[in-house]
């Protein structure tokens, strides 16, 4: 036991788990550098906010699409290899959407970007297997604070950029830096070979298995869908609201609001520290109650700048940090199948994103700020009804261990 600890701590130094932090921003980024440029490149092909609402759904479900098909493959594949093809195929998907001649293929493009970029969702259980017994929470916390600050920094590097030189030219550094990733990656991740034998139809088939078996899967799952609307819903709408009465501001200003969020998304860290120590249960709660705290700022006092700023860095912290501590509770269910674990919790949340997305452009068209409001309280309704409901239940049964609460 003593030499399996050695070897994991060996396998995940400090530097090792920063640079998989980093290479989780760097990647998942491609999924969103569209949504602060949506209302340019909406004119670009002369269409409204509808149209262009529907490039961030592609990109979402082909994610999801990706997660399904693909991130299982961690639990039988070497896992170095695998990235290494990802990141080769997101190169030459998202050189597609730069070179997009009209929405049809920008909408293709777009889903095909999403399906390749799921090199985080590999990153994140492999860190959770290196590192070592009662560090998982921290592993995965650190990895996923890295994945989030890339999901909100993007924004604000997408809205300079793609501002300033135009979207396509923003794709265009995008395809190199994957490009580069690739390099970096290769010569410096380790090689991890699973000892599952599963063939592939077997190895979709037993996730459905581990649905039915768990009901901490089902409820993080579910909640995970919930927060990741709402989160979609917001930032989605963000640039149309931003655009006109009270703020008018532009797409540069409006990526900016990407830092304000990545300072909530810095608590992440914290709370796998306190995954590791704490019941996750309550914890989640909590960050549940952030949620819809921040719904009911952006409801309320949404043409107050400052009770806007609140809300985004209440709205990231509860979202990210629910995500790490439904991770790595989720982890803990089955250690050999976390691959798949993780692809049936993360597949649940990006059609929840996808679903926001479409809503949150539609809310806007059809009822402006306050539908949007809405629509994303709703949401973060659902995902707080559906723990509360949990712990009911779980009140009224045997005790389990702490790691399936």
């Amino acid at each position: 036991m003593k030499d399996g600890v050695q070897e994991r701590q060996a396998g995940l130094s400090r530097g090792m788990l920063l640079l998989m932090a980093f290479s989780a921003g760097m990647t998942v980024a491609n999924l969103y550098y569209n949504q602060p440029l949506l209302a340019d490149i909406g004119r670009s092909f002369g269409v409204g906010p509808d149209e262009a609402g529907v490039i961030s759904t592609c990109t979402q479900i082909g994610y999801a699409a990706g997660m399904f098909l693909f991130v299982p493959l961690g639990d039988i594949k070497e896992r170095r290899g695998l990235i290494s093809v990802l990141l080769a195929l997101v190169c030459v998907s998202l050189i597609g959407v730069a070179a997009a001649p009209n929405l049809i293929w920008m909408y293709a493009a777009s889903v095909a970007v999403g399906l390749t970029t799921i090199v985080p969702q590999v990153l994140i259980p492999l860190a959770a297997t290196l590192a070592a017994p009662g560090g998982q929470g921290k592993a995965v916390g650190t990895v996923t604070s890295g994945l989030l600050l890339g999901i909100l920094l993007t924004r604000t590097v997408s809205g300079l950029i793609g501002g300033t030189w135009g979207w396509r030219v923003m794709y265009g550094i995008a395809a190199a830096a994957m490009l580069v990733l690739l390099a970096l990656l290769r010569m410096k991740l380790p090689k991890n070979v699973p000892s599952q034998t599963l063939g592939y139809g077997q190895l979709l088939g037993s996730m459905f298995g581990l649905v039915r078996r768990h009901a901490v899967l089902r409820e993080s799952a579910l909640i995970g869908a919930a927060n990741f609307a709402a989160f979609s819903i917001f930032w989605t709408a963000l640039s149309f609201y931003l655009e006109g009465e009270p703020y008018r501001y532009s797409s540069q200003v409006a990526g900016l609001f990407g830092l304000i969020g990545a300072a909530g998304a810095l608590g992440a860290p914290l709370v796998g520290r306190l995954a590791d120590r704490f019941r996750i249960s309550r914890i989640i709660g909590v960050l549940l109650a952030l949620n819809l705290l921040s719904w009911l700022l952006f409801g309320a006092l949404g043409g107050s700048l400052a009770a806007l700023i609140a809300g985004v860095v209440l709205l990231d912290l509860g979202v990210q940090g629910t995500q790490v501590a439904n991770q790595t509770r989720i982890y803990a269910l089955d250690p050999p199948a976390r691959s798949r674990l993780n692809t049936v919790q993360m597949v649940t949340t990006f059609l929840g994103g996808a679903v926001g997305s479409s809503l949150g452009s539609f809310a806007w068209h059809e009822w402006g700020w306050r539908g949007v409001c809405l629509s994303g309280g709703g949401a973060m309704l659902f995902g707080f009804l559906v723990w509360a409901v949990h712990r009911v239940r779980f009140s009224r049964s045997a005790p389990v261990r702490r790691d399936a609460a």
